[in-house]
């Protein structure tokens, strides 16, 4: 008995050692089991944002959707993905706990890739097979990645001790750090494949090899290793039909006894005739909570239209509904700072033709100076000289969806006149020169500026890596090039070989359309658009104020949703964070698709809803109360034998009542 009694008392010290320091990090107060939670994380982030970068590409080049119908889908997946985490939370806290669900949701979550990429596969079915097992891909990862979102954050909060709060509080810090290395470092690896493969661009193939890139098998297996390690909270219960039921019974009981009873504190305490003190506190503690969350989507809408940069980890050194405040203010300051962009980018910009109206620029080729009449309008009242730069494109009022137009063209006295139909909202170029028989003209669309070559054979030329070859009396098709000096573009004539081209710096922005006028070295550039002079640079101070937003708004959402909990509804209250990501999604939709405001008239629009958001949200902040849910085992410990014996005391007297009533018993 005495050698039992050892052994089992080492075992207990063993167990000990291993619990205080085996699983800690490093001689820290960080458990061991939250590197397999970050590590999962960042690879789960990876392969969803993987995923995503190519997704819109992967709805227009293979599925060959339009550009409105597949940014409709892809927003609807977006908000999909934040939608479900409400039901990850309800399997998690009600059945399954969170380390279950976590594993089986991710299951489902790789399911859903693979069918996707089955889907991107040419030869398996044809296009409706595609679409159907790429819609049924996207459901199963937007089921999978939004049901184990609210789990994975709050279990590992649960890692830490109650002793713990300002590390759990850092784990949270570094948790986010995760999220946003996983999306940036995927992003960016995943666009740089159709830089370097451009020719596989268009393959399916290329695209369903991006999604075996993804690492989500990789985590999966990565999280159930750290099993044996992991602190795990058993799950309580349906506590959602339990907080349900509560709610219900509070509104019916009110409703029924508020004219001979006295009105209570809080309208939930019309339960405690049937539900327990403690559970009425901590629906208090979450309404509240879920109260002060209304707000909030209205950040996200702004932040899900800026590009996601890496995390910074800063000092907790203020109270955390403040510093979400504080994150709305630079939210809104980043897109006071992009609207100033966006008015000088679009200074540049050639807007389309309104409906009953094109646009219409002239070249004159002619050899001296020309004037132009064209009826029902006068868009160019001056001559027009000869080689004359277009200083821009010119509207041009068709009142009708297509029209034929007869212009008149005087060069030294001579008039002639040319016909021509244009088409609304186009943008055309004319082109005046001159033949032995009198003035001619040709029309040409502004998407065929390239290279006008008026030599007697035709040509080609290389710029860059971009071919071009021009018909003689003909213009090429306009094509995109690498912003750089074009010093020497190599040539070749039918019949020989051509000196080469020189032309010059064709910059960021601009679209350029370039008459060939002699064997030679001589050539005419035409700015049609003009280069855009404002730095990449000035988007610095955005994603400065963007980031800092964040970091602020983000992470400490994240521990306060955490923080604020009842024990039983750590991913519960956790979704309804993300759920406010959905319907920033949601807000982005209306405002951004039904509104059709300019990009810098949206920004601002964005910035001022923010902003009067912030004010709401402090104003509610400032009459909010912290709780601490731990304290509750303390507050009602000694009260839960109580309550039992009062509620079976009520149920007695109650089904006492009812007998008498009915004549067959009496209690005296």
């Amino acid at each position: 008995f005495h050698n039992e009694l050892s052994i089992n008392s080492l075992l207990e010290i063993v167990k000990l050692l291993i619990e205080q320091q085996v699983f800690k990090l490093c001689g820290t107060n960080y458990p061991t089991s939250i590197c397999f939670i970050v590590v999962n994380e960042f690879c789960e982030r990876f392969s969803y944002y993987g995923m995503k970068a190519v997704l819109t590409l992967y709805f227009l080049t293979y599925l060959h959707w339009d550009k409105d119908l597949s940014t409709a889908v892809y927003h609807a997946f977006s908000s999909l993905c934040y939608f479900t985490p409400i039901l990850g939370a309800l399997i998690a806290d009600s059945w399954l706990g969170k380390f279950k669900t976590i594993v089986y949701l991710s299951i489902v979550y790789v399911i859903g890739h693979v069918v996707k990429s089955v889907g991107a596969i040419p030869t398996v079915g044809n296009p409706d097979v595609h679409i159907a097992l790429s819609m049924v891909g996207l459901i199963l990862i937007a089921f999978g990645t939004g049901g184990i979102k609210p789990c994975v954050a709050a279990f590992g909060g649960d890692q830490f001790d109650e002793e713990n709060v300002s590390e759990r509080q850092k784990f949270f810090s570094i948790f986010y750090m995760s999220i946003n290395a996983g999306s940036l470092l995927s992003t960016h690896v995943v666009l740089l494949i159709p830089g370097k493969w451009s020719n596989c661009l268009h393959n399916s193939r290329a695209i369903s090899n991006i999604n075996c890139l993804t690492l989500h098998p990789s985590c999966t297996v990565v999280f159930i290793a750290g099993s044996s390690l992991y602190k795990r909270n058993p799950p309580q219960g349906n506590i959602l039909l339990e907080v349900c039921n509560c709610i219900g019974f509070a509104i019916k009981n009110r409703w029924q006894r508020r004219r001979y009873e006295p009105q209570r504190k809080h309208w939930l305490d019309w339960a405690e005739e049937k539900y327990s003190k403690r559970l009425i506190q901590e629906i208090k503690m979450v309404l509240r909570v879920l109260v002060l969350y209304i707000p909030l989507p209205m950040f996200w809408a702004l932040f899900d239209q800026q590009v996601r940069e890496d995390e910074r980890l800063m000092n907790h050194y203020l109270w955390p509904l403040r510093k979400m405040a504080a994150g709305m203010v630079f939210a809104a300051l980043a897109f006071g700072a992009a609207t100033l962009v966006e008015v000088n980018v679009v200074k540049t910009v050639v807007d389309p033709a309104p409906a009953g109206n094109c646009l219409l620029q002239v070249f004159n080729l002619a050899g001296g100076d020309v004037s132009l009449q064209i009826p029902g309008s006068n868009p160019f009242p001056e001559p027009i000289k000869y080689l004359q730069d277009p200083p821009k494109y010119e509207m041009l009022p068709l009142k009708a969806p297509s029209k034929m137009l007869k212009i008149e063209v005087t060069l030294n006295g001579a008039t002639s006149e040319c016909q021509h139909i244009f088409n609304q909202q186009n943008s055309y170029s004319l082109i005046v020169f001159s033949e032995t028989t009198g003035v001619q003209c040709k029309l040409v669309s502004a998407s065929e500026n390239g290279f006008l070559n008026t030599l007697p054979e035709a040509i080609n030329l290389t710029v860059g890596d971009v071919t071009f070859h021009v018909p003689s009396g003909d213009m090429s098709p306009n094509k995109t090039v690498e912003r750089r000096e074009y010093a020497e573009v190599s040539c070749s004539l039918e019949s020989k070989e051509c000196s080469n081209v020189n032309l010059g710096l064709l910059d960021f922005g601009g679209s350029y359309t370039v008459i060939l006028m002699e064997v030679r070295t001589l050539t005419i550039q035409m700015e049609d658009v003009k280069a855009n002079n404002v730095h990449i640079a000035w988007q610095i101070p955005q994603y400065v104020l963007i980031t800092t937003g964040e970091v602020m708004f983000s992470i400490t959402g994240l521990e306060f949703s955490y923080s604020q909990a009842p024990a039983n509804m750590k991913s519960v209250l956790q979704a309804g964070w993300l759920l406010t990501v959905a319907f920033g999604n949601v807000i982005v939709l209306i405002v951004a698709e039904g509104a059709g405001l300019e990009q810098w008239k949206e920004f601002l629009l964005f910035a001022g809803l923010l902003l009067g958001v912030f004010i709401i949200f402090s104003i509610m902040a400032y009459f909010y109360t912290y709780v601490d849910p731990d304290e509750l085992d303390k507050i009602y410990a000694g009260d839960a034998g109580k309550e039992e014996d009062d509620h079976d005391d009520t149920k007695k007297k109650t089904k006492d009542i009812q007998l008498n009533k009915t004549g067959k018993s009496t209690r005296l």
